[in-house]
């Protein structure tokens, strides 16, 4: 049996991939970190109590913040496979908050990789590793964008993806190990945080639909991006460390939508007009602002087998119907008398 360590194992891509690794017969070992609430919704689902004997998913308390931690996670697992997917990765946020930013997103897959190289040299057999790489790297750089295309970030939090990238490179390399930059276009699903751009909308349109708000506060309409869905990516991510060699390959759907367009098609899936609910607020545009992603994922397709699955259309409305069913739970709370938060809902 595989074992397998993912950081970042609680958000959305972690949840998805340790899906995925579980139905493929891999022990999945999560690292999270130590938080006073509990935020493991996403993986409540598979989880079991580690005293089970058929359990094959467990959580340890870990931060790349803290290398000691990691090297300990990675000599009591003895994992075959990492998958580091851990960051803060709110682009907005890393504006506010650079250099912790860096210290997680760059320098935290640094301390990873060194945790790697030395529990690499203890090891008969040998170990790869997945870095999960952004499409936010190419900032500026013209579309469509692939492997050969120059980074040009133009945000803290692609700056730092783009840092980690080049470690890897540069690890891989010096070292010979076994790691793979995976440059994700962006993906979504249900399960994406409540903050990011199109589930703050998903989750606007089931609220106005059942009368709980009037208006979502947005920011740039006209920035395209090259959409698809977070289940068919985390596959590619396991098909990388697959390979004979380790490589680098861009994971896209070929086509790319503006925000405006993801507004419109969510509110009509709804049978709503969005032009009467959605206001534009200027503190949530970038200093820096990024205009056009889309991804060329040839090199996948070709070397790895790999293709999107959901449509942009299908994507869309998976997650507003998810949230409509999410916004008819909160009416019934109320209804019963019970308070409700919904943070970021309105301006996120």
């Amino acid at each position: 049996m595989k074992r397998a360590v993912i950081s970042g194992v609680t958000g959305q891509d972690g949840s998805y991939l340790a899906e995925l690794l579980l139905e493929k017969g891999y022990e999945v070992h999560g690292i999270i970190r130590r938080c006073s609430t509990f935020n493991t919704e996403r993986v409540d689902a598979i989880y079991r109590d580690p005293h089970h004997p058929e359990a094959r998913f467990f959580l340890h308390y870990g931060d790349l913040s803290d290398a000691t931690g990691l090297r300990r996670v990675l000599e009591r697992v003895q994992p075959d496979e990492i998958y580091n997917l851990g960051a803060q990765s709110h682009v907005k946020v890393s504006f506010a908050q650079p250099e912790y930013t860096a210290d997680v997103v760059a320098t935290g897959t640094l301390r990873l990789l060194e945790s790697l190289r030395d529990y690499a040299a203890s090891r008969a057999r040998p170990v790869r590793m997945y870095q999960a790489g952004s499409s936010e790297m190419f900032g500026a750089a013209p579309p469509p964008q692939n492997e050969a295309t120059p980074f040009y970030p133009r945000s803290p939090y692609a700056v730092s993806k783009a840092a980690a990238f080049w470690y890897c490179v540069n690890y891989r390399e010096a070292y010979n190990l076994y790691i793979a930059n995976g440059i994700l276009f962006n993906h979504e699903s249900p399960r994406r945080g409540e903050t990011f751009v199109t589930r703050k909308i998903t989750r606007a349109v089931g609220r106005i639909k059942l009368g709980l708000q009037e208006h979502v506060f947005l920011g740039n309409l006209e920035a395209r991006r090259d959409w698809g869905y977070a289940g068919d990516y985390v596959e590619a991510m396991w098909l990388m460390l697959q390979q004979d060699q380790p490589d680098d390959y861009v994971i896209a759907t070929g086509t790319a939508h503006s925000v405006g367009e993801f507004v419109e098609e969510a509110f009509a899936c709804a049978g709503l007009d969005w032009h009467k609910h959605v206001l534009i607020d200027e503190r949530y545009l970038r200093p820096t602002e990024v205009d056009h992603l889309c991804g060329n994922a040839t090199k996948a397709r070709q070397q790895l087998g790999w293709q999107p699955r959901v449509s942009f259309r299908e994507l869309v409305r998976m997650m507003v119907e998810h949230d409509l069913e999410l916004a008819r739970q909160e009416q019934t709370l109320r209804g019963a008398g019970h308070a409700f938060t919904v943070r970021g809902a309105a301006g996120g």
